[in-house]
């Protein structure tokens, strides 16, 4: 059975987030291949997702004084 939560109703029930353990109103819920679920708040999902582009030793040489030319 498919229990689907209409977009339109703003009262979501309360879950616990996986990431970081509150108990959060706004989150995302993912299914794995295994078929469990996983919940993630919206503050632990913009965490992750914000050095996606970033390369992982990546840093702005002018904040230390270099300026390359």
């Amino acid at each position: 059975m498919i229990t689907a939560i209409d977009p339109t109703v703003i009262s979501k029930p309360v879950a616990r987030c996986h990431e970081c353990d509150r108990e959060v109103d706004h989150y995302n819920t993912f299914l794995s291949p295994t078929n469990e679920t996983r919940i993630v708040c919206w503050q632990c999902l913009a965490r992750e997702e914000k050095g996606f582009n970033a390369d992982r030793g990546f840093s702005r040489q002018g904040r230390r004084g270099v300026i390359p030319r």
